[in-house]
């Protein structure tokens, strides 16, 4: 059963125009362990808030750089964050994500502020404020996969070419792109833009208005709130139609732009339903063949989505994939010519993470980076936090960690991993990430997890669930032993690690893949194997 977005964001108040935070605006952030959360934080505290707070997980992965900076973290939920004793405002506005109104509504601090008559709003509306604060431009991407590797590659690309952007991820950013400091989901650049990881989650990416904005993919997810891909697209395309105009280096007026994907049927079904749109259109392709006609191709991918003068394609053919990673001929605004197209190599596994890479590339010269900068930056980019990350390789097992949560995804990364460490049995071992989609898409999980080797169930995390006995990892265990291969429900992300340290051998790639405490599974594992049995 969906529920729609106002359920999901219930006592939040709707997205709104961003506007500049003021100076000691008091903001206090719920939930801050979590990616998005901690970047509204950090982007708010730069922007000149007096920023706090609190989670009962703990430190996360994301938090070390809210901690470097000394925003203050209570590791408990309490009412007095909000109010004093006497009810009255502690702070200004509250900040949370919609995976805490969804199942908890009702809680103290929320309910607390309510009754102060403190404003609630999303993370996302924090971190739009805070561009706006800057006088920053908006650039989004967006998508039902890819769009952190695409954002990170985009950011990479805009910095190399000195441009400084402020930016927000939803993985971790290298200390070298993050700013010198921990691993963060956020940049505090000062450049003109500030690029967002944009979520289509009910609706969470309202509150970016953007001038450019990029679809990596258009599928059905979240089947809590989009009862189909119809419902994905019609959100993504409402998302497109609030884009705004931008101002260009001579003073004049710029058409908003989007940057999208045609090799994805579903963000073709976007470009389908804007097709009275009057932004600009800069639309990316990536043929297998060799062989192909890139000027050809061009030509005709313009032809078939560039509706109003100015847009433009850039297309790319795959020259090669496989163990150092992939390379592609590329032809586009700016890039190739009658010479030929240019190369473009990454070393990045897999065809899927390529194409991620040719939508910033797209993104970063409509921003205005000259190819002779964005090329040889491209190769450099070396990906964000969880995608594909190596762990380890010990006793002879090497470990990856990835946060891929959907089939789609599961099957793009098998076949990277197959691509990179050819010959080798491969572990698909997958945390699924919330009960309601592992429901509905039970039998497309067992589909491609039986495609790996082995595979082992972590325990399901719930996070916006509020029903978790629909369904169980055994459940998907037995699905995939349905399909021939063997699987075991292996318990909890430390349990998980530890029976997996007494199941693989050397020559095994175990690929750990979740949105939730997978990371964990990867660490541990790594731990134990790192210690003679």
């Amino acid at each position: 059963m969906t529920r729609t977005f106002e359920e999901i964001g219930a006592g939040l108040a709707p997205s709104r125009e961003p506007r500049p935070i003021r100076p000691a605006e008091r903001i206090h952030v719920i939930g801050i362990g979590g990616s998005a959360s901690v970047g509204a934080a950090l982007a708010a505290q730069a922007a000149g808030a007096v920023v706090s707070g609190c989670d009962t997980g703990g430190p996360s992965q994301y938090t070390a750089p809210a901690s470097a900076v000394g925003i203050p973290i209570e590791w408990v939920h309490d009412g007095s964050h909000v109010v004093d004793p006497a009810g009255r405002p502690r702070i200004d506005r509250v900040a949370v994500t919609k995976a805490l109104t969804s199942v908890r509504p009702d809680h103290p601090e929320l309910v607390a502020a309510r009754d102060a008559g403190i404003i609630l709003e999303s993370v996302q509306q924090v971190i739009a404020d805070a561009a706006a604060t800057h006088g920053q431009r908006i650039v989004g991407v967006t998508g039902t996969h890819g769009k952190s590797t695409t954002t990170g590659w985009l950011v990479h690309l805009l910095a190399a070419a000195g441009r400084d952007p402020a930016a927000f991820v939803g993985a971790l950013l290298p200390s070298s792109l993050a700013g010198g400091g921990p691993p963060s989901t956020t940049r505090l650049g000062t450049g003109r833009e500030f690029v967002v990881e944009a979520d289509e989650y009910a609706g969470n990416f309202d509150p970016y208005r953007a001038w450019l904005g990029a679809i990596v993919s258009a599928e059905w997810d979240h089947p809590d709130v989009f009862a189909d891909r119809a419902a994905v697209v019609d959100t993504i395309a409402r998302w497109v139609r609030r884009f705004v105009p931008s101002t260009g280096p001579d003073g004049e007026p710029e058409r908003p732009v989007l940057v999208a994907n045609v090799g994805d049927p579903g963000v073709v079904e976007v470009l389908d339903a804007l097709a009275d749109w009057d932004g600009r259109r800069l639309l990316v392709d990536l043929l297998p063949d060799p062989a192909a006609d890139l000027a050809a191709h061009r030509r005709r991918v313009t032809e078939r989505f560039g509706r109003l003068p100015g847009s433009s394609s850039l297309v790319g053919r795959l020259v090669s994939v496989g163990p150092e990673g992939a390379t592609a001929d590329v032809l586009g605004p700016g890039i190739g010519g009658a010479p030929g197209p240019a190369t473009v190599r990454t070393p990045l596994p897999g065809r899927h993470l390529l194409v991620d890479g040719l939508v910033a590339l797209a993104a970063a010269t409509a921003c205005g980076v000259a190819a002779e900068v964005a090329l040889p930056a491209f190769g450099t980019f070396a990906g964000v936090g969880r995608r594909m990350e190596l762990k380890g390789d010990v006793a002879g097992v090497v470990v990856l960690d990835d946060y891929g949560h959907h089939p789609t995804a599961i099957r793009a990364t098998f076949e990277a991993a197959r691509e990179r460490y050819p010959g080798r049995r491969l572990w698909g071992v997958y945390e699924p990430l919330t009960f309601h989609r592992t429901a509905a898409l039970l039998d497309d999980f067992a589909d491609v997890l039986a495609t790996a080797d082995r595979a082992a169930v972590v325990d399901i995390w719930a996070v916006r669930d509020p029903d978790t006995t629909i369904i169980s990892a055994a459940d998907l265990a037995r699905a995939i032993e349905a399909r021939g291969t063997p699987a075991l429900a292996t318990g909890s992300p430390e349990a998980s690690a530890d029976a997996l340290a007494a199941l693989v051998e050397p020559g095994d790639v175990v690929l750990v893949m979740g949105g939730g405490r997978s990371y964990v599974t990867a660490e541990r594992l790594v731990e134990r194997l790192a210690t003679p049995r």
